[in-house]
Order: C-alpha cells, then structure tokens, then sequence
C-alpha cells in the first residue's frame, strides 16, 4: 500500500508581500563549519560533555515537518534545552526557487549525549517569518552575519556573533545536500551556525538574527520558551 506524504503550509513575508511554502520535509546540517580544523576541536569538546562523535562531516540529521515554529513560543521538557543561530534555506516548487531566513536549532542538551538525532527531534525549530530571496542577497553571502541573545536571569545576553564564512559556502553545502540525494524542494534547511561566544547556557528565551551589513537589513526571530517539567 502506498502511503501519501502530507505538505506542511508555513507562510513567509518575502519583499513585504505574503507566501505560502508547502513544506515536505525538513533537515538539520551540522558541524558544517568552514575551518575543519576548528570543527575537529568543536567535536573533542562535546565529546568530553558525553555527546558522541558523527560518524561523518558534516552530519545530516532528518527533523520531523511539524516542529517548524513561528509562534514565538515553545514548550520544552527539563531545564537542559537551548537554541542557536542558524542561517536557513527554504526551497519552493523547484530546487531553482530558493530563499534565506533565520531559525534555531534548539537541542535538548541532555538527550544529546543518548542520541543527537532523537536529541533534534523532541525541540520544535523555531523560525522567522521573513525572507529573503537568494537572488539578492547571493552577492553579499560572504557578509551576512549571524547573531543571537539569550534571556537568563531577566536579561538579554550576547551569545553569538559571526560572518556565516564559518559556515560551509552555500556550494559546498547544496552540493552536499544533493550528495545525500535530498529532494531539496519543498524542504526547509538549517545549514549551519557559528560558534557560541562563552558555551551552552540554557535560557528562558532566546532572539536569532540575521544581517546583511551591506544593505544594514536583518531578519529576527525571538521565543521564549517553557518548561513543561513538574
């Protein structure tokens, strides 16, 4: 028996007006980073925090349609969760109609060091609800930046900020996702982040941007999140 696959609708403001993505699947890309070198350091750190090392580099981690989030809030189970800024790729009808938002990877930390799949599973991604279309941005790719803030203690607080250079180039990862044999449309991509100013801190919410300082334009999305622990 054939079983038919739904489309998830998700809606994004692109050049002010209005559209709607069907969206078939959704995956995460990590340690993606541009310096090998410092990916290889990144890996030996988490792995003395019991979280195992990928059986390769980068690692494609398949997450589940439904846990895109665009309510600027989340619900999570235990005080071990935590979000980090992750520039986005949002595929159309065709491979050829790509767009660029800003998301968040958030990982249940603890579950990490059992199974980093499972550990993407149980987090909804929260998401932007703007966009850009690659086209005119792809000039000024190497200049995006990536930021984000993390809410503790009633505060907002530095946690990243970097060039997306310290991600994979956009080629590299396309090629990458064709390698893997992906359907890339109709699917949403988080395809890298950079590193975190000072380690994990698990917020009570967090705020991810993405900026292009050639044109001084970013793309926020913020969330606050609660823990369903008794």
């Amino acid at each position: 028996m054939t079983q038919s696959i739904s489309l998830n609708e998700y809606r994004f403001s692109i050049n002010n007006e209005d559209k709607s993505f069907n969206v078939r699947s959704v995956y995460c890309v990590g340690y993606s980073g541009s310096n090998v070198e410092k990916v290889k350091e990144h890996i030996d750190e988490l792995a003395e925090l019991g979280i195992p090392k990928p059986p390769e580099v980068p690692m494609l981690y398949p997450v589940r349609v439904t846990s895109i989030n665009q309510d600027g809030f989340m619900e999570i189970l235990g005080n071990k969760t935590s979000g980090e800024a992750e520039i986005v790729l949002i595929f159309g009808d065709s491979e050829e109609e790509v767009y660029v938002t800003v998301g968040s990877d958030h990982t249940d930390r603890g579950l990490e060091t059992v199974d980093i799949n499972k550990s993407k599973q149980v987090c909804d991604k929260p998401i932007a609800q703007e966009a850009w279309p690659l086209s005119e941005i792809i000039k000024d790719w190497n200049e995006l930046t990536l930021l984000s803030k993390v809410l503790t203690d009633g505060s907002w607080v530095p946690y990243q900020e970097q060039a997306v250079t310290a991600i994979l180039p956009l080629e590299d990862i396309l090629n990458y996702l064709k390698n893997k044999q992906v359907e890339l449309k109709n699917s949403i991509v988080f395809a890298g982040t950079v590193p975190l100013l000072n380690g994990f801190t698990y917020g009570d919410g967090y705020e991810v941007t993405l900026k292009n300082p050639v044109t001084d334009q970013s793309i926020k999305c913020s969330y606050l999140v609660k823990n369903l622990e008794i």
